[in-house]
């Protein structure tokens, strides 16, 4: 009986490992995803700001 959960101890923090590296590579792809897409919404806005600027005091 000990040996028996001694396994299921085992395998089960084997499996928290695993499922530990997946959330955190899940993590960091989607807040990768978000930094570029707020950056590239910055990007966006700053320029049409700037053909904006340019075309009044013209």
């Amino acid at each position: 009986m000990k040996k028996l959960a001694v396994t299921i101890t085992a395998l089960t923090f084997t499996l928290g490992l695993t499922a530990c590296a997946e959330l955190k590579t899940v993590g960091r792809d989607i807040g990768h995803a978000t930094r570029d897409v707020t950056k590239s919404i910055g990007h966006a806005s700053r320029d049409i700001a700037k053909d904006l600027s340019n075309e009044v005091k013209n």
